[in-house]
């Protein structure tokens, strides 16, 4: 007689798994402006810290290119904070003006994780530009701009 199976099939491949899984959802078409606030001197801040430099890598970036990711330490106590200023279109949907987290109490996987609930989720539909060209197509397209370039 068999013993009945219950459970995952495979382990799970750890924090660091998972912080890679949130990083590859964050959107930022939905937001002008990151603000990050921390203490450097606080207990708590290692893990605004990281955010701060996920928010950095090529990928996240070029999710918007015009996003302003702007780093305030200060020496005051102050628990560590960041805060989303949103574009017009992402505070009608979300209907708030700016999103704050409070994250000095946070690990970095949950700080992405509510990130990609509230921001990468108000991020505005990108418009799909219809018809896939050919191979020919876009030679000839190439060609075109070439034969300008040389006539002046």
């Amino acid at each position: 007689m068999s013993i009945y199976y219950s459970g995952a099939l495979k382990r799970s491949q750890g924090i660091v798994s998972a912080i890679g899984k949130e990083l590859k959802r964050v959107n930022l078409n939905g937001v002008n402006r990151v603000t990050i606030t921390f203490d450097p001197f606080a207990e708590n801040v290692k893990s605004t810290r990281e955010f701060l430099f996920l928010l950095s890598t090529p990928r996240v970036v070029l999710t918007n290119p015009k996003c302003v990711v702007k780093t305030d330490i200060v020496c005051n106590r102050q628990p560590a904070e960041v805060k989303f200023s949103l574009i017009e279109s992402a505070q009608e949907k979300l209907k708030v003006k700016d999103v704050r987290l409070l994250s000095s109490n946070l690990n970095t996987l949950e700080i992405l994780q509510l990130c990609n609930r509230h921001i990468s989720s108000a991020a505005p539909e990108e418009e799909d530009t219809g018809k896939v060209l050919t191979k020919a197509e876009k030679q000839k397209i190439a060609g075109a701009g070439k034969k300008i370039q040389k006539k002046k």
